[in-house]
């Protein structure tokens, strides 16, 4: 899969320096990954679930919540949001049109 962005994770680990290691290693699993639906990313991430159009991953036992569009046919992960869990509660990513 082609993660894009990058930016967008160094960006929250400057921000939130705890979170580096596990953002950093679910990049590398998922840059490596050939998904091809929610229950293959399931197999790795148990956790993960589709909310509306996006894939939630819990991130550092559930502190912060990565939240991304995975378009599987073309092999593409965007990431739209990277929340603490408190952020997350308050849906306002729910907002997004595309949710």
């Amino acid at each position: 899969m082609h993660v894009i962005s990058r930016k967008i994770l160094r960006y929250f680990c400057n921000k939130h320096a705890d979170s580096c290691d596990a953002l950093f290693a679910w990049y590398r699993v998922a840059t490596k990954a050939e998904w091809q639906n929610l229950t293959q990313v399931q197999t790795l991430y148990p956790k993960a679930e589709a909310v509306g159009n996006f894939t939630v991953f819990n991130i550092k036992g559930n502190t912060y919540r990565l939240i991304v569009d995975i378009n599987y046919a073309k092999q593409r992960i965007y990431i739209k949001y990277i929340l603490t869990h408190s952020e997350y509660d308050k849906n306002f990513w729910k907002n997004d049109p595309y949710f």
